[in-house]
């Protein structure tokens, strides 16, 4: 079995996240810039298996594609042209950066730890894939 990764995709950096082998741990992996991504995930998909990759899909209250969205869609096109045989899901990304911001509060990081943007970026990817791992339990 292989891992399952998840991406935040910004404007300027992405968020990634991995489960364990088992699949069974959602972890914050790293935030990278993103003219880097698929650089950073041809070394990593050659390094290690992953059998899903995860993306985060921006939407409104009321379900429409987020303005977000499209800077988005271009990306997950490229993805599915670059790793033609990768599983390639979307998840619901709404509120992730709200419950992000709050679970680094609640982890009691001090206030200049608190407003590092990468730090929220690989946050909201974990929480990305923890959302997708419960979808599929």
């Amino acid at each position: 079995m292989g891992r399952i990764l998840a991406i935040d995709y910004g404007r300027k950096r992405v968020g990634i996240a991995v489960t364990d082998e088992l699949q069974l741990i959602a972890n914050a992996l790293t935030t990278i810039a993103t003219k880097d991504i698929f650089t950073f995930l041809k070394k990593y998909i050659n390094d290690e298996r992953v059998d899903c990759i995860v993306v985060g899909e921006p939407r409104q209250m009321n379900n429409e594609p987020s303005e977000s969205a499209r800077f988005i869609e271009p990306f997950v096109r490229k993805l599915k042209s670059e790793f033609p045989i990768m599983r390639v899901k979307r998840v619901d990304e709404r509120f992730t950066s709200k419950m992000a911001q709050q679970t680094i509060l609640e982890a009691g990081l001090k206030k200049k730890d608190r407003q590092n943007k990468s730090l929220l970026d690989s946050v909201s990817a974990t929480l990305i894939l923890q959302s997708y791992m419960n979808s599929i339990s």
